[in-house]
C-alpha cells in the first residue's frame, strides 16, 4: 500500500503575502507565479500567488518585469547593502587567496595520490618478512653446501685445468660439426637414389636416425 502524501497547511491573505515576501528575500531570486507556489509546496495556490505578487508589486514591496509571456517578481535590492570599492577589493583579495589555496592543495592531492600508488606497488610488511624469511633460509643451505665442500675430497678446479677442458670441449664441437655435415651428404645421397615406395621418415626411423 503507498504512503499516504502529508496535506500541506495552505496559508492566505497577509499571512500568504509574508510567507511569499519572506521567501523572495531569502532567496534572492527572481520566481514567477508558478514557481514561487510550488516552491513553497502548494501552501500558496498558484492563482493566489499571482495575485499576491502582483500587489506587492504595485505596493513597490518587490520588483517585477516580463520574462516571455509571464511574469517574474525579485525582492528589492537595497543599495545600503552594496559592498564599497574597498569591500570589493578585499572581496576580491579574500577570493584569490582561497584559488591559490585549492591549487596549492590540488597540488599535494596529487603528489599524495602519487605516493600512495608508489606505496601500493611496493611489497607489504607480511610480503618483506617472508621474503627475508626465504632468503635467510636458502642462504643456510648454500652456507652448508659450501662446508660441505670445504671439508671434503672434492678440491677447486685450476685455471690450467678449465683451459684444458675448455680446449677438449672445442676439438669435440669441432668433430661434431664435421660429422654432421658428412651426415647431412650422405643423407642427400639416399634420398637421391631412395626407392618411391619406401618413406624417407619411415627409413630414418628404422635407422635410427633420429633417436
Amino acid at each position: 500500500m503507498a504512503p499516504r502524501k502529508e496535506k500541506t497547511e495552505k496559508v492566505s491573505g497577509n499571512e500568504a503575502a509574508d510567507t511569499i515576501l519572506t521567501y523572495l528575500r531569502k532567496q534572492n531570486r527572481p520566481y514567477s507565479a508558478t514557481d514561487v507556489s510550488a516552491n513553497l509546496h502548494n501552501r500558496v495556490s498558484k492563482a493566489a500567488a499571482a495575485k499576491l505578487l502582483k500587489e506587492l508589486h504595485e505596493r513597490k514591496e518587490i520588483e517585477g518585469r516580463a520574462s516571455g509571456k509571464q511574469i517574474v517578481y525579485h525582492a528589492i535590492q537595497n543599495s545600503a547593502d552594496s559592498a564599497g570599492p574597498e569591500e570589493l577589493a578585499a572581496m576580491d583579495a579574500s577570493i584569490q587567496a582561497l584559488k591559490d589555496e585549492t591549487t596549492a592543495a590540488a597540488g599535494e592531492a596529487k603528489s599524495l595520490r602519487a605516493k600512495l600508488t608508489t606505496l601500493n606497488a611496493t611489497m607489504s610488511t607480511v610480503d618483506l618478512r617472508s621474503t627475508v624469511i626465504g632468503l635467510e633460509a636458502e642462504t643456510q643451505e648454500l652456507r652448508a653446501r659450501l662446508d660441505s665442500l670445504r671439508g671434503g675430497s672434492v678440491r677447486p678446479v685450476t685455471g690450467e685445468e678449465k683451459a684444458g677442458i675448455d680446449k677438449e670441449l672445442a676439438r669435440w664441437k669441432k668433430a661434431e660439426a664435421a660429422r654432421g655435415k658428412i651426415a647431412k651428404e650422405l643423407w642427400a645421397y639416399i634420398l637421391d637414389v631412395l626407392p618411391e615406395d619406401v618413406q624417407a621418415a619411415e627409413l630414418r626411423e628404422s635407422l635410427g636416425l633420429d633417436g
